[in-house]
């Protein structure tokens, strides 16, 4: 850290070509507080204190990326090829929607029972079409409903085939899946039904599916399975509701899909229709200004003391340890907000952003269990709608410790004895720019852990950043750098006429967040 503090002791002297602060000149007498130029440490100060701030060390290294608005925007996109599915809500009855009865019966009246029986069925689905903005696992701040405003799924055109997955009767709730048919679609229509869906679906936006079976399920199931039981749509309490966020995707969600799965066309036809997706939704950001000053008497700089006899030089220090703390504990525990009397603006910190939008999920080292943590890695790392695996795991360092035993106790009680590997092992230590990382393998991936000190004594166990989808964005336009800088002199005696001397570290800078779904806090 002295190599590049040792700018900031007085009576340096210095040149005009050292005002980018890497050491002292010899060609001029002029002291620093006379200088009064601004020494510019947007690249260097993460390179202060590293254990103590992993997470804006990171951010500094490789997700840093200048604006020139204090007020930002960005787009996401969210592609499209995977979410070609839908849940069938019910089957056609005289024209309305009947979704009391699972069985699925043919479009003249009759439960359909073999290969070329037309059905018509109709499909709502939990995303929204504009954005593809899907539900996040365990949040409900940005919940989306099946059949909500905006989620219309039309993607299905006629001469597509549908996968629909079907089961055993079951009257007393959602069935299970067990089995598919395959059905080549006629038409396909919007349809918004109203006051027939049960209390809780009244104005559900649905498209009414036609369509002639051309496999049907081999063990004869024909109950359709999925978001209804035998009460209609009227509770919120189970999976027959319209409320999916907090269901898992793999273990309950995919089974009562139905999916594009193909087309098929006659010899000498046309063209098909088609379908345009829109991947792309906006978001905005602020930036905030952290300032932190040193000010001292001159008295008080000229007296030597003892263990460190320039006082000034070692405050200094600290100070820029300070900031750099400060900058890390704002963005990671800041909320966005702009205060129209005051004209301050706050930064989106990353536990606010999370725990609102990103993945939810409980850790109690009592009583949690590698089985139920890779349950929650499942849930976060489907690759159905988490497309990237670029994630550091900031960790308390309870949970540190507890992952470590975990590990550990695998490696060293039964890998050696038996041979035995563990689904959650840790495979290794290193140090990824100079914070120190631990890697555990699982069936997911491998996990990259950083000890955080600052989630100490908070409610956040572990919270996972894809540093692949956020950024830090400090304020850089019209040839001004407002990075982390050290204004040096912003006050002395020369050109204040008090007799002292008043240094300033300022940043300007705010946070991008993107994707929520590839992030993921555990309280």
């Amino acid at each position: 850290m002295s190599d590049f503090l040792s700018v900031l002791t007085p009576n340096t002297n210095l040149t005009v070509s050292d005002v980018d602060g890497l050491g002292p000149g010899t060609s001029t007498g002029l002291d620093t507080g006379d200088l009064r130029r601004k020494y510019n440490f947007g690249d260097r100060v993460s390179e202060v204190a590293i254990s103590q701030d992993p997470f804006f060390r990171f951010l500094s290294k490789v997700s840093k990326k200048p604006v020139d608005d204090p007020q930002f925007k960005w787009a996401e996109k969210r592609p499209s090829f995977h979410k070609r599915y839908a849940y069938a809500m019910g089957h056609y009855v005289n024209g309305v929607i009947d979704p009391h009865d699972s069985e699925i019966d043919k479009a003249g009246g009759g439960a359909a029972t073999a290969a070329g029986d037309v059905i018509e069925l109709a499909y709502a689905t939990d995303y929204k079409a504009s954005g593809l903005i899907q539900n996040v696992y365990g949040s409900s701040t940005s919940e989306v409903t099946v059949g909500g405003t905006g989620t219309r799924p039309t993607f299905f055109l006629p001469g597509q085939l549908i996968k629909i997955p079907v089961g055993a009767v079951n009257t007393s709730g959602p069935g299970t899946p067990t089995d598919y048919h395959i059905a080549r679609i006629n038409t396909a229509v919007n349809d918004d039904q109203t006051g027939n869906m049960g209390t809780d679906n009244d104005n559900m936006e649905v498209v009414k599916v036609n369509a002639t079976i051309v496999h049907f399920a081999a063990n004869s199931a024909n109950e359709l399975t999925g978001f209804k039981n035998n009460a209609g749509w009227d509770t919120d309490s189970s999976v027959g509701s319209d409320t999916v966020y907090d269901q898992a995707i793999a273990g309950t969600l995919e089974g009562y899909r139905t999916y594009v799965v193909g087309t098929a066309f006659a010899e000498g036809t046309g063209y098909p229709e088609t379908w345009k997706d829109q991947p792309y939704s906006t978001n905005m950001g602020l930036t905030q200004i952290w300032k932190t000053s040193m000010a001292m008497t001159n008295t008080a700089r000229a007296t030597s003391l003892k263990y460190d006899s320039n006082e000034w030089a070692r405050i200094w220090k600290e100070k820029l340890v300070e900031h750099k703390w400060d900058l890390e504990t704002s963005l990671l525990f800041g909320s966005q907000y702009e205060d129209s009397n005051s004209g301050i603006q706050y930064t989106q910190g990353a536990v606010d952003y999370v725990s609102q939008y990103g993945n939810q999920f409980s850790l109690s080292i009592s009583t949690k269990t590698a089985d139920d943590f890779l349950d929650d890695m499942s849930n976060y790392l489907d690759p159905r709608y988490n497309q990237s695996n670029a994630t550091i795991f900031f960790c308390n360092t309870a949970v540190y410790n507890w992952l470590h035993k975990l590990g550990g106790y695998f490696k060293n009680n039964l890998e050696i004895s038996s041979n035995f590997r563990s689904d959650l092992a840790m495979t290794g230590k290193k140090k990824v720019f100079g914070v120190d990382i631990s890697t555990f393998s699982t069936p997911y991936g491998d996990m990259n852990v950083a000890r955080n000190i600052h989630l100490d004594g908070t409610n956040i166990k572990m919270i996972g950043i894809n540093m692949k989808n956020c950024a830090w964005r400090p304020l850089v336009g019209n040839g001004i750098n407002r990075d982390t800088s050290v204004y040096v002199g912003v006050q002395t005696l020369e050109n204040s006429g008090v007799d002292r001397r008043v240094d300033l570290i300022l940043t300007e800078g705010g946070m991008e967040w993107q994707m929520a779904e590839s992030h993921a806090i555990w309280t």
